[in-house]
């Protein structure tokens, strides 16, 4: 059987998801201080937010999770994956050049099902510019997800994990040229138009040297895809079918956050906080739970199709032992320290203090749901590469519910914070229903026996991570911080890494052999 590198494969793609994450920081950072939370900050978040949001119903959701498991099933069984892929990415193409048109058509009624708060003052006349400028990102970023998904199932991770740090190379250098008097506005003469539009203009031409990127990588691993009109098939149908779910399954999710929005939208000042909270959490979930699921997908996909069940079990209980190693202290950190963390890496500029304080809020709660949400993209491709679409779907609806309850219910009295609650909440309830539901999928959906041991362990390493984190904050690394950011931030990641991993060998969380294996591969 020809089969993935699982660890080696999360270590490519989260090498290059840290430094794609790292860049957003610099671009956040940078808008943050340019823009501060103010009508264009909120309405360029909202406006970009609604491509990312299709793109992943589209492409990394739903096409992609019924895409890569039949793909990768074609390659382990040789049944013609080139012709496959070519025949999905015609059809994709023509789904996705009708909604972009639609789209940009209908952009004020888009802008209002993400942010109805914005109905009535500046910042929705600057959405729906920027969002119909905006928009066609969603062309190139799908297109370039179907080439990744072949890539990823070739076992060949690093060109799709590196073409989000173009994203946020053009994105900063746009910036930069915004801030130097570069770009004529297209919203009028309000304070910062300027770097929106530009940034907005910025976003399209960074969706085409992504495309260009995963085309040319994927053209030299033998699958040079062109465009033509789709030909009806039984595996195009297949394919439709499967992600029928899996698309409903994404729209729910999509459907969580624009709850989010809507609630924070009411809030002068809330959709910039949840925002630059979510980019803290978002990096390590990017860098440990999305990478996992990446490679992980198709490798249970080619062991099922082999009837590796050894395998499968193996490659389960290494991906769970992995991403909780990372995630439980990073969800630790976010959620006992914030406020140090959000001071060194915004406030400056426009981002002030008080800015600080509702966006640090934000970033503990999110950390308090982050294991939660890496754990389902371990838990998902156990469904996905049984070609399982449904359950998923049906799971992220009863979540769906509950996040509205507590968003919506809970807004008035504790207001905006009340998305970032329903959220974390509705994240643990659906890793719960995934685990739920894996239970009948056999031995091959079930651990190897320590791994329960070591969870646990890494569980208490974390915890007694948090606590030296937060003595060491209170006593100097918080009055540093205010006088010294950058020196700060590095220091408080030097003292989290040290510590966590002292105790992390000392309670046989993880092993020097082990950690010099991960080093080699």
């Amino acid at each position: 059987m020809s089969t993935i590198r699982l660890i080696s494969g999360v270590l490519t793609v989260g090498v290059w998801t840290l430094l794609s994450r790292i860049l957003g920081f610099v671009r956040d950072i940078l808008i943050a201080a340019w823009l501060g939370t103010g009508p264009v900050a909120e309405a360029f978040l909202v406006a970009f937010a609604l491509p990312n949001m299709f793109r992943r119903f589209f492409a990394e959701g739903a096409f992609n999770m019924a895409f890569v498991p039949m793909f990768s099933k074609k390659l382990e069984s040789g049944d013609d994956p080139k012709g496959f892929a070519q025949n999905a990415l015609a059809a994709l193409t023509l789904i996705l050049i009708l909604f972009t048109v639609l789209a940009t058509i209908f952009m004020p009624w888009l802008v209002l099902a993400m942010a109805s708060g914005f109905r009535g003052d500046e910042r929705f006349d600057i959405a729906v510019t920027l969002g119909r400028i905006v928009f066609v990102y969603i062309l190139f970023i799908s297109l370039a997800a179907l080439f990744s998904g072949v890539l990823n199932a070739s076992g060949r991770f690093m060109a799709a994990a590196a073409a989000p740090v173009l994203l946020n190379i053009i994105l900063i250098g746009c910036l930069l040229l915004a801030e130097a008097g570069v770009g004529a506005s297209l919203v009028g003469d309000l304070s910062g138009a300027r770097h929106g539009t530009v940034l907005s203009i910025g976003v399209v031409l960074a969706g085409i040297a992504q495309l260009a990127l995963v085309w040319w990588a994927a053209a030299r691993a033998g699958y040079p895809l062109r465009l033509a009109l789709p030909k009806p098939s039984p595996e195009l149908k297949r394919l439709a079918i499967i992600a029928a779910p899996a698309a409903l399954a994404g729209g729910v999710v999509q459907v969580n956050l624009l709850i989010g929005r809507q609630v924070a939208s009411f809030f002068e000042g809330a959709v910039a906080w949840l925002a630059y909270a979510d980019r803290l959490y978002q990096l390590p979930l990017g860098v440990v739970g999305i990478a996992i699921g990446i490679v992980l997908l198709p490798d249970l996909s080619r062991r099922l199709q082999a009837d590796d069940i050894a395998g499968s079990r193996t490659a389960l209980s290494r991906a769970t032992e992995m991403s909780l190693a990372l995630a439980l202290p990073a969800s630790v950190a976010l959620a006992v320290i914030p406020v140090s963390l959000v001071s060194a890496l915004f406030e400056r500029g426009a981002f002030d203090a008080s800015d600080t304080a509702a966006t640090a809020l934000a970033c503990a709660v999110y950390g308090l749901g982050l294991p939660a949400f890496v754990m389902q993209k371990v838990l998902q491709p156990l469904f996905f590469a049984r070609e399982d679409t449904k359950r998923p779907f049906h799971y992220a609806v009863i979540a769906m519910v509950l996040n509205a309850v507590i968003a919506v219910g809970l807004m008035n009295t504790l207001g905006y914070i009340a998305a970032a609650i329903g959220t974390t909440l509705a994240g643990w309830a659906m890793l719960a229903l995934l685990w739920s539901g894996s239970r009948g999928m056999g031995e091959a959906a079930t651990f190897e026996p320590g791994t329960g041991a070591r969870v646990v362990r890494i569980l208490i390493a974390s915890v007694l991570m948090g606590a030296a984190l937060w003595v060491l904050d209170q006593l100097i690394l918080s009055s540093l911080i205010a006088a010294a950011p950058v020196l700060g931030i590095v220091l408080l990641c030097l003292a989290g890494f040290v510590s966590y991993g002292l105790l992390g060998l000392a309670l046989g969380a993880f092993t020097i052999a082990e950690l010099r294996r991960v080093v080699r591969r």
